[in-house]
């Protein structure tokens, strides 16, 4: 009987590219997208779409014989593109909070969302060779969606199918139990403490989520301990300091909870841009090499290809040609160069546009490549949903305010207002490039685990990009219309924070208006580079054993605990459980058992987090004055904080002694179906 590995080679018996997989990831797409554009206006956070879409996919293609895995797959990887495009909105709103727009144009807004997605597409392909195949990145994301689709498939044998759908099902049940609960105030989904340092302060606060403690399942020790550093660093140190200086604590008044939000905030997260900025440049100089050798097997295949010797290239291992992909970059920068001169219509830039506009395509093509290359790095180390975008995004205002600034010196008044709406123009495409390209290698991650073609998931990855582009716009014009934005001129009481528009709309100003506190940018730089020599030193004196990932520690630098202090708890309860697996009758079995438990905490409260926010927003639609919590059934309690986080323990450990439970022996086949991955050593 052939394997489907066979079938996927003849390429003749799997269905994969079908165009009902594509209308589906399509319709997919307006749902998930929308929830994710408000979610994220509203409290900052958007939720990971492959998993949803995955499970959704499975559900309607049961209904056809001959659906596949790899169907599965492209309608996971066409919804997932699409949701994480929605992250433009961490750029786009800035322009109407700066007063420059007053709504969002269709087909320029179009334009920018879709060049900028497709770029990162086209980055994203030479780097599959070097940081998916080529690395032992957890991609804990990936992971679980490959997880959920074998299991929904029936890979690995009857027995070990049954016994993963019933570990994926708890655990994704308790999830979304938990999820729904805690949105009844019941329990609540957040446990913190703001606390007396001195004269000054300090917090200790977590998000009560499963997810994050699958991820850290999965993402492994070694991130979990580096992002605690940085957590560290964070609360331990910068927050007390500022908090304690008088002159902050006169400027931000108000009491201690709001003088620490504001130093973490306003001082942390700078400093934090600086380690992630310094590890990012480390982090692709170490890549480089990877990223040009699978540059150059691309080469190697397209001229295979063209020598009609192609078809001896698995079919696993068939990229978009590398051709296509060098004309499609370059071909882009003619719309981007249109783009930036139509928007760039107005003074200063006006006066002279040639050399900004070619400036600014320079560093959209030169910044694209290193974006697409960290970002990847970044959701193959922590996940997509986890990887600190907005960082990214300040970073990429950064540099091109800095050579607004040297183009322009000592513009004032309106002036310097077009200069911020270009930077922020500029920094939306670039965002565009970061977003998918963090994605994107999530998604290759998850085909190659099921044995898919990457050309076709390549190709997928582009129509969630146009999905996605046409959809976002009318959503973000909704939004401004209905709320508004804080801080935009004549903004409503109802106005949306969109939390990262904001920050990194300060920081272009900052720069532009010479106000940016250089000092916090070099002091995180300092820390970055300090970071980098500790790994390298470590992987060496333990041939390779111990490490820190310094882009870890940045993180742990610039997320707010609630969404990255679990990471290490999970990480911790990872390495316990795989130790255990390594002692066990069926050391592989028990791994992927543990790697099924984890992945239905993601899947759980993914789907629960779909559904909180639509019913968010309905109630918004219907005037609700608490729409925040359209869930709530009893007021706060007292207790409810303490109640709560023993709930969440007990259900965690419950969950990993039940797994180890069904996990202490193997059926037969399971050690043959799939071999033990780099997880269980870690």
């Amino acid at each position: 009987m052939a394997s489907k590995g066979d079938a996927a080679q003849a390429g003749t018996m799997v269905k994969e590219l079908t165009l009902r997989g594509i209308v589906l990831g399509a319709l997919i797409t307006v749902v998930f997208t929308a929830a994710n554009v408000y979610l994220g206006l509203k409290i900052g956070i958007t939720f990971a779409t492959s998993i949803p879409a995955a499970v959704i996919s499975m559900a309607v293609l049961k209904a056809f014989r001959d659906s596949t895995i790899q169907e599965n797959n492209i309608v996971q990887t066409i919804a997932s593109a699409a949701g994480t495009l929605s992250a433009i909105i961490f750029v786009l709103p800035g322009l109407i909070m700066i007063g420059y727009w007053n709504h969002f144009p269709y087909w320029l807004s179009v334009a920018v969302i879709g060049i900028g997605g497709i770029l990162g597409v086209m980055y994203s392909v030479p780097l599959r060779r070097a940081l998916v195949t080529g690395t032992d990145l957890p991609y804990p994301e990936g992971v679980a969606a490959a997880e959920v689709l074998k299991v929904g498939s029936g890979v690995g044998g009857a027995e070990e199918n049954r016994r993963g759908l019933v570990l994926i099902a708890v655990s994704t049940i308790i999830a979304a139990l938990y999820f729904l609960v805690a949105k009844t105030r019941l329990l609540t989904d957040t446990a913190g403490r703001v606390f007396k340092v001195g004269s000054g302060g300090s917090a200790i606060s977590a998000s009560l989520s499963m997810a994050l403690i699958g991820v850290g399942h999965l993402v492994g020790v070694a991130v979990g301990a580096a992002m605690v550093i940085g957590m560290l660093i964070t609360w331990a140190f910068i927050v007390p300091h500022w908090t304690q200086d008088a002159a902050f604590a006169a400027q931000i008044g108000g009491d201690l909870e709001t003088l620490v939000s504001a130093a973490f905030k306003q001082k942390a997260r700078m400093v934090g841009a600086g380690t992630i900025g310094v590890a990012a440049i480390w982090t692709l100089l170490k890549i480089i090499g990877p990223i040009v050798a699978g540059i150059r097997s691309a080469l190697i295949a397209n001229k295979e290809r063209k020598a009609g010797r192609g078809a001896d290239l698995p079919l696993t291992e068939r990229d978009i040609p590398i051709g296509i992909v060098t004309a499609t970059i370059l071909l882009s920068m003619i719309p981007i160069g249109l783009l930036l001169y139509a928007f760039g219509n107005t003074a200063p830039i006006a006066a002279a546009p040639g050399l900004t506009i070619a400036l600014s395509i320079i560093y959209t093509l030169v910044a694209g490549v290193v974006i697409a290359a960290v970002c990847g790095y970044m959701a193959g180390l922590i996940g997509a949903s986890n990887s600190p975008i907005s960082g990214v995004g300040i970073l990429s205002v950064l540099g091109i305010s800095l050579i607004l600034v040297a183009l322009f010196p000592g513009v004032s008044g309106d002036q310097t207002k077009a200069l911020v709406a270009f930077a922020l123009f500029v920094t939306a495409i670039i965002f565009g490039v970061a977003t998918i390209s963090n994605n994107n290698l999530q998604d290759l991650k998850t085909g190659q685990l099921v044995e898919a073609t990457p050309w076709r998931q390549q190709v997928a990855l582009i129509l969630g990009v146009v999905f996605g582009a046409i959809v976002i716009p009318p959503i973000l014009d909704l939004m401004n219309t209905a709320f508004t934005f804080q801080g935009a001129p004549g903004a409503k009481e109802t106005a949306l924070a969109a939390p990262q528009a904001a920050i990194i709309s300060t920081i272009a100003q900052g720069v532009l208006g010479s106000s940016l506190d250089w000092g916090l940018i070099r002091e995180g730089a300092i820390i970055g580079a300090v970071a980098v020599i500790v790994d390298e030193l470590l992987r060496r004196f333990s041939n390779k054993r111990l490490h820190l990932p310094p882009l870890a520690i940045g993180m742990g630098i610039y997320l707010p605990l609630e969404a990255d202090l679990l990471i290490p708890f999970g990480a911790v309860l990872g390495w316990f459980y795989n130790r255990w697996a390594l002692q066990s009758k069926s050391p592989a079995f028990a791994e992927r058992m543990g790697v099924l438990m984890a992945t239905g905490l993601i899947v759980g409260e993914s789907l629960m987090g779909v559904v909180y926010a639509f019913a968010v927003a309905g109630a918004e639609k219907a005037g609700s004055p608490d729409s925040a919590n359209v869930f709530g059934l009893v007021a706060p309690y007292s207790a409810v904080m303490l109640v709560s986080v023993v709930v969440f323990a007990v259900a965690i450990g419950a969950l990993y002694l039940w797994t180890k439970s069904r996990a202490s022996d193997a059926p037969a086949p399971a050690d043959d179906a799939f071999p033990p991955t780099e997880a269980a050593f870690r």
